[in-house]
């Protein structure tokens, strides 16, 4: 099957991210009894989630035809959406091997928005909504404002049997984090 490339991006031209400690807290913490709806059409429970989970948080991805916000490029970290899910579907196999029972994308625009990316994407896993905010509250998550929205700030979680076992924050550029998950993977089975 032929995918979708994500548009070429020169990294180098925008801003990177800055640790600002928004994610320290994380590891230890379970993961919050907090459902969201996925692409699927169904639900996930995140507290019910086993085994070694992949959960990357990113502000949003682009909708065709809706313009991003106007500084979209100036905000750190902020551009890279399509191209992370993008190699979060090209290193998906890799990801299974190397001990991921599930993989899940997550941001805060609603589940058509969603659904939409996925399908242009062909992702093979679902994305899930959080466009109420309640996972970035139960998990005290970074965040930022854009375009009249709040969005999560771009993060990973690798979770084992419900527990936040490592984070990757921040995260720049957006279209390696995939390949660095993989890494950490095959160096800390579970």
């Amino acid at each position: 099957m032929s995918h979708l490339q994500p548009p070429s991006v020169d990294w180098s031209t925008l801003p990177a991210p800055i640790d600002d400690g928004a994610a320290a807290h994380l590891v230890g913490r379970a993961l919050p009894d907090v459902t969201l709806p996925a692409t699927d059409g169904s639900s996930v429970r995140l507290s019910e989630i086993g085994g070694t989970a992949v959960l990357y948080l990113y502000p949003m991805t682009a909708t065709p035809g809706i313009a991003l916000p106007s500084d979209w490029d100036a905000i750190p970290g902020a551009r890279g959406c399509t191209p992370q899910s993008c190699a979060f579907r090209d290193h998906f196999d890799e990801l299974r091997e190397a001990g991921a029972q599930a993989v899940f994308g997550i941001s805060m625009q609603d589940p058509a928005e969603q659904r939409e990316a996925q399908a242009r994407l062909h992702l093979p896993f679902p994305l899930l909504s959080d466009a109420d905010g309640a996972l970035a509250q139960a998990l005290a998550l970074p965040t930022f404002e854009a375009g009249g929205r709040r969005l999560h700030k771009r993060l990973t979680m690798i979770a084992r049997d419900g527990v936040v076992a490592t984070v990757f924050y921040p995260i720049f550029p957006p279209d390696r984090n995939a390949g660095d998950v993989v890494a950490w993977l095959r160096a800390n089975p579970a």
